[in-house]
């Protein structure tokens, strides 16, 4: 028997970690069916897994898709042509492949779930998870991996924050699951012209998540990611900066596993007119508190806020000593002020504050800027499983920055002595 593979280095990357379970989010033409088609075959060939049990010939290996024909359509012509020297034999009205060590290799689509029980397996893969319902998986498959410790790879393209994203991040605190995330040009194989004619013909969300397989894609009805313009810096308006300090490093120190679940710290800097909103930056990250003040205080001193929003509670009252000591070094003393919900709902202040002025042209971006992260929020609000951060501490601007509308004031008496324009005395 002489098989052959020619995995790519990201494949590989995969396809040798010893993971019991791994999901990968992939983009479009990264090779998924083809690390899954190698995977079958390695997997029903074995006699013996990972964990020291003897797979006999009733122990068989799935590949499930969402529907049966589009497993034949998607895997079928290329076991057959990968597993030439290996297989006995295939049927192929049922979708079998019998293996020279009399194991055998099942296609099955997952919109049959009947068809998917009472069999021991000994491997699955399941392919475009995110496409079928949690529980072919949850009820169905995963009871038939226990006696033997089988292994499974799930893998796909993101469709929004769904049940495929949640078992994506549960990799972060499980050490039997593992998650890798590829962008299609991760495939050196694939023509880097052909990803960039792609950008530009399809829509921004279209791409980013069939090609970058980003999560972030499906929603954007409450903030429409797609009114968002850059532009240059205008010359009117006041600098004014808002912090959600969100969860500091500090706090997973005893428990790093959960630590990727925190909220980002996020500064959101703008500059507001009468014209509306323009966002120089959002600064964001997993910092600690020291950190957190620091880069406040650094940022402080670029753009000269007339004011600093940190929001009231247990987090801005572990910043404020270290901001206080900064200050002194630092030798900037900008003016902090609380803001608070005001009794509202986060996803209610949010709306409040950004929906309007993203709809009417009152909420622009700076143009040199890599907004993407921005984007990936504004499109999955208000799904409660993504991250709102950098939102939260833009919408926080409108309890602090206050507009000047610059107005002729009109002297009727030609002899009054003008002290202030703009009060009109």
């Amino acid at each position: 028997m002489d098989l052959s593979f020619a995995l790519h280095d990201a494949q590989m990357e995969v396809f040798t970690d010893p993971t019991r379970f791994k999901v990968v989010s992939a983009g479009r033409r990264f090779g998924k069916s083809y690390l899954s088609a190698v995977t079958l075959l390695v997997e029903g060939l074995k006699e013996t897994n990972t964990y020291g049990y003897k797979l006999g010939p009733e122990r068989v290996v799935y590949y499930v898709a969402p529907t049966f024909n589009q497993a034949k359509d998607i895997i079928w012509k290329m076991m057959k042509e990968l597993g030439q020297g290996a297989i006995e034999s295939t049927l192929e009205n049922t979708g079998v492949i019998r293996l020279i060590n009399g194991r055998e290799i099942h296609i099955k689509g997952s919109d049959r779930p009947d068809s998917l029980r009472g069999v021991g397996l000994s491997y699955v893969v399941l392919d475009e998870y995110a496409s079928m319902k949690p529980a072919t998986w949850e009820e169905i498959l995963r009871p038939t991996l226990t006696d033997v410790k089988a292994g499974a790879l799930f893998i796909g393209t993101p469709a929004g924050k769904n049940h495929f994203y949640k078992l994506f991040k549960s990799a972060e605190k499980n050490p039997n699951l593992k998650s890798w995330s590829f962008e299609s040009i991760d495939n050196p194989f694939l023509p880097k012209e052909e990803i960039e004619e792609a950008r530009d013909t399809m829509s921004k969300a279209v791409f980013l998540q069939e090609y970058k397989a980003s999560f972030s894609v499906q929603g954007g009805s409450t903030l429409n990611p797609e009114l968002m313009k850059e532009t240059s810096e205008p010359s009117e308006g006041s600098f004014y900066m808002a912090v959600d300090p969100a969860g500091y490093q500090e706090v997973a120190a005893s428990a790093r596993s959960a630590f990727s679940h925190l909220d980002e710290c996020a500064v959101a800097v703008v500059k507001v007119s009468d014209r509306g909103w323009w966002v120089a930056d959002i600064i964001h990250g997993r910092w600690g508190v020291r950190e957190t003040a620091l880069k406040i205080l650094r940022t402080a001193q670029q753009y000269q806020p007339l004011s600093v929003g940190i929001e009231k509670g247990s987090l801005k009252n572990a910043l404020m000593p270290y901001l206080q000591d900064y200050m002194a070094k630092l030798n900037t003393f900008p003016r902090i002020e609380e803001v608070t919900h005001g009794g509202q709902k986060k996803v209610e202040r949010i709306v409040w504050a950004l929906q309007g002025r993203l709809e009417h042209g009152r909420l622009t971006f700076n143009e040199d800027k890599d907004w993407e992260a921005v984007y990936e929020q504004m499109s999955d609000f208000p799904n409660p499983l993504a991250h709102d951060d950098l939102l939260d501490a833009l919408a926080y601007i409108d309890q602090v920055g206050d507009a000047i509308y610059h107005q002729e004031v009109i002297i009727d008496d030609p002899y009054a002595d003008i002290l202030d324009e703009v009060a009109g005395f």
